[in-house]
């Protein structure tokens, strides 16, 4: 994964924590709440690891739109986009799930908050650890020239 792209190591920390969050998730939720409980801790998780799929793919679909350039209006029209069609879809889940039986809204929040807190921080160390150049299109193998102040009857 040495020469991975940020989006390519945060999509894969990001798979990681969701597995590892389902597993812990399920097993504290089945002790503290029963069924209930198993079942809320995987959807919290995997909603957030749903969500977090649709932030990479809105970023990837960006980058080949755009041509790979970063400033066009086109990439973050794309991004912002989805952004702004997640929260309306995250109510509307919410808003199904209320009430249900066998959802227990306590393991079902923590089980959301601790994944998008891991969400967060995977991104963060999929960043840190990349190699992105401040600039581009430079050569820096070429010698610079320290320019020379212009010389005649005008100085």
């Amino acid at each position: 994964m040495k020469n991975a792209s940020v989006l390519t190591r945060a999509l894969v920390f990001g798979g990681v924590l969701t597995v590892g969050l389902a597993l812990v998730g399920a097993l504290v939720g089945y002790l503290v709440a029963g069924r209930s409980g198993l079942i809320s801790a995987l959807l919290g998780t995997s909603l957030t690891a749903v969500f977090m799929g649709f932030s990479t793919l809105s970023v990837f679909a960006a980058d080949r739109i755009s041509k790979r350039r970063g400033t066009n209006s086109g990439y973050f029209g794309i991004v912002l986009g989805m952004s702004l069609l997640k929260f309306p879809v995250f109510i509307a889940v919410l808003v199904l799930v209320r009430g249900q039986q066998w959802l227990n809204p306590y393991v079902f929040f923590f089980a959301l908050v601790a994944a998008v807190i891991g969400s967060l921080i995977t991104d963060i160390v999929a960043l840190a650890g990349a190699r992105v150049p401040y600039v581009g299109d430079i050569d820096l193998s070429a010698p610079s020239r320290p320019k020379q102040a212009p010389t005649g009857p005008d100085n």
